[in-house]
């Protein structure tokens, strides 16, 4: 039986502990135990996942409370906010593209609260001749409103955008002019995880779409049965045409393109989060007058491999894919005669991960992994290496523009001492010339970033980048921030980020490791760190800590963690399983409940790398390593700061908020604070405005600085 919660005016002064002279709001536990697989569960905080219940707003307020007392006290923070607004302010350009005569380029001046996107006569037009196409810093007064999916029609006439607000996953559809900048009436809904593929009559465009939810379910409901449909330019939603629907398949997520030759719709199908996929093929006919009733053809059913459309040439279609090769190669399959035995293979299997492709003009632009640094190699369609593209150092490629009937590449380049930049790669010639630098006020050159490797525990070697002062000393008292992630494929590479500099420049080691279930190293790096081998990646990360100890680094008081969504869960299990390793501690908006993650949200889609709790056998992995069902006392816990945000619609701040409530109630009558920070208005991290942005990274440093005793 639930307990009745106090009123609310008692709310602070009910006390759970006192941990470093805090006050921590009292939190309610209820008599909750479920019988799974034969095994006992508790889970007294089950309440705190009704984030629309009053009782857990007012929670949420009181935990705020707190924290933000406690975080505006520490020493130094406004100062520190202060220099993280000075080293924000610099202006970001994407790489430039173009459809039909127009380019079109994503600018910040800086401190603007959300990128603006411009019109361009050309790729390197002064900006006092650009015109603003769409600002979304004036759709709202707090910055909250994000421009995210752009889709234009191959002449580039009209453009599909999507808007989401407060960093929610939902998008909105719209639709604009793009000579005069008139918006039209169309206005879609209930859209999540989808792009905009327009036909080539400029009659409209392919998305995928999910049943309105139901406003008042807990965590935002569960996300399932989306489909495909065609919104016709100029009619409302309720009359769109649908496409694609397979009812009897609740877990398929559906992505939709049109080949350059607006001919063919190419679906592809996913369940969950598996690279894995199918492909399904819809013959349009006459691009210029398109047909939307024929059926969708399986061309790649085996839902064994990956596979990502490049383009085609007529019935040739080009993939990357991971089919017999977990490095990734480039296939070309011709949809007339679809069998393995007719594929073509165009560039093989390489040593390094193939991680991304493009066809521009008439080449392939391939981007490479090596030990986690991006090169770039140019290859001609029939797959021959032409010349590797130039890179100004160890970093990573990000943007990269350009289409079939481009002649040049633009491309975006970081690393963790070089701001993005924008490079121009010429086909013809082979030249690569600087495009664009941001003006950056900062003396890089005092920095440096290097590449170590270690061995976990089982001996496997794993990489890991540390950038730091030239003159480090390896004396082991240097403060040190590890971050990792660890999971769905996702490659860690080097990038740049103005929040890491203030810690630089204090003396600080920012310390990147790449884990087992990333992508680094192909599919078998990423199977290595999934399902029943997740404890690699959380060995992996107590190998890097180790290892920066023992190489005289720093010491356990020195070394913080952090990582976000999969990388929460990442610090939240290590807290755990070795809490004397850390000074400090950054979860944020972890999955820290791996018994009901899949019944909220999108989570189910994690079943594919986490496994499922209903599954019996994999019951008993996810119960060992759960951050919520693991907290044990202990005298060795550092201070720990959980955030997460109210809208959060990806990974449900219910997570968040038991997982902080379990720590208050087991920790919080130590020295060490643990604090929960809710941030209002805003998801699981994109389209947060600037100035929230700064504030919430002033107040993670500032915990960070303080218990690290960096002054």
């Amino acid at each position: 039986m639930r307990i009745p919660p106090p009123p609310a005016s008692l709310a602070l002064v009910i006390l759970v502990g006192c941990g470093g002279g805090l006050d921590y709001p009292e939190t309610n536990e209820e008599e909750v135990v479920e019988m799974l697989h034969g095994v006992e569960v508790e889970d007294p905080y089950r309440w705190l996942e009704d984030d629309n219940d009053p009782e857990v707003l007012a929670w949420v307020d009181a935990q705020n409370e707190v924290t933000f007392d406690y975080l505006n006290s520490l020493p130094g923070r406004d100062a520190l906010e202060a220099r993280l607004t000075e080293l924000q302010d610099y202006a970001r350009r994407s790489a430039p593209f173009r459809f039909g005569p127009h380019w079109f380029i994503r600018a910040n001046d800086g401190l603007q609260d959300q990128d603006v996107l411009y019109r361009t006569p050309g790729p390197g037009t002064p900006e006092d001749e650009w015109e603003v196409l769409l600002d979304p810093n004036g759709l709202s007064d707090d910055g909250t409103v994000s421009l995210g999916v752009t889709s234009f029609t191959k002449d580039g006439a009209l453009m599909a955008y999507a808007l989401g607000e407060a960093g929610s996953d939902w998008q909105e559809f719209h639709v604009v002019e793009v000579e005069s900048g008139e918006k039209r009436d169309d206005h879609l809904r209930w859209i999540k995880f989808s792009g905009a593929a327009w036909t080539h009559d400029n009659g409209g465009f392919f998305y995928s779409r999910y049943p309105e939810p139901d406003p008042d379910a807990a965590q935002g409901g569960v996300n399932r049965n989306q489909t495909i449909w065609y919104h016709r330019l100029g009619t409302p939603q309720d009359s769109d045409t649908l496409v694609l629907a397979r009812p009897e398949e609740p877990d398929w997520l559906f992505g939709a393109e049109v080949s350059d030759d607006g001919r063919f719709l190419v679906v592809s199908i996913r369940e969950g989060t598996s690279d894995e996929n199918r492909i399904h093929v819809v013959d349009l006919g006459d691009p210029e007058a398109p047909s939307l009733g024929g059926e969708a053809t399986p061309l790649l059913d085996g839902n064994d491999a990956s596979w990502q459309f490049l383009g085609n040439d007529g019935t040739r279609f080009y993939f990357l894919t991971d089919h017999d090769a977990p490095r990734y190669r480039v296939v070309a399959v011709n949809v007339t005669r679809p069998a393995p035995g007719n594929w073509l293979e165009i560039v093989p299997e390489a040593e390094q991960t193939l991680e991304s492709a493009r066809i521009v003009g008439d080449r392939l632009i391939l981007g490479y992994l090596e030990d986690a640094k991006s090169r770039l190699a140019a290859h001609t369609l029939d797959g021959a290496f032409e010349r590797d593209i130039p890179l100004p150092g160890i970093g990573s490629v990000g943007q990269l523009s350009g289409g079939r009937e481009d002649e040049v590449v633009h491309f975006s380049f970081s690393s963790f001492l070089i701001p993005p930049s924008v490079f121009r790669y010429e086909l013809a010639s082979g030249e690569t010339r600087p495009h664009w630098a941001p003006d950056f006020d900062f003396d890089f050159d005092a920095f440096e970033t290097t590449q170590v490797f270690f061995s976990s525990s089982d001996g496997t070697e794993v990489p890991m980048f540390l950038t730091h002062r030239r003159d480090l000393r390896r004396d082991g008292d240097n403060p040190v921030l590890l971050y990792g992630y660890g999971g769905f494929n996702i490659s860690l590479r080097p990038g740049f980020s103005p929040w890491t500099l203030a810690f630089l420049e204090r003396g600080g080691v920012h310390a990147q490791v790449n884990l087992r279930g990333g992508g680094e190293y192909g599919e078998a790096w990423h199977e290595a760190g999934m399902l029943e081998n997740k404890q690699n990646v959380f060995d992996d990360f107590i190998a890097a800590a180790e290892f920066l100890i023992h190489d005289s680094v720093t010491r356990p008081s020195r070394l913080a963690i952090a990582g976000g969504s999969n990388g929460g869960l990442l610090v939240g299990a290590v807290l755990n399983q070795r809490p004397e390793l850390f000074g400090a501690a950054l979860p944020a908006v972890g999955v820290m409940d791996m018994l009901r993650f899949h019944r909220f949200t999108i989570g189910w889609a994690w079943v594919s790398d986490y496994g499922s709790p209903d599954d019996p056998e994999m019951f008993p992995v996810l119960r060992a390593y759960s951050p919520y069902h693991n907290i044990a006392p202990t005298e060795d816990f550092p201070p720990t700061l959980v955030t997460t945000a109210d809208h959060d619609d990806r990974v449900a701040p219910g997570h968040s908020f038991k997982y902080a409530a379990r720590l208050q109630e087991v920790h919080g009558g130590g020295e060490a604070p643990v604090l929960l920070r809710v941030q209002k208005s805003a998801g699981h991290g994109g389209g947060m405005p600037v100035s929230m942005r700064v504030a919430l990274e002033a107040d993670r440093w500032a915990f960070v600085l303080h218990h690290l005793g960096v002054d």
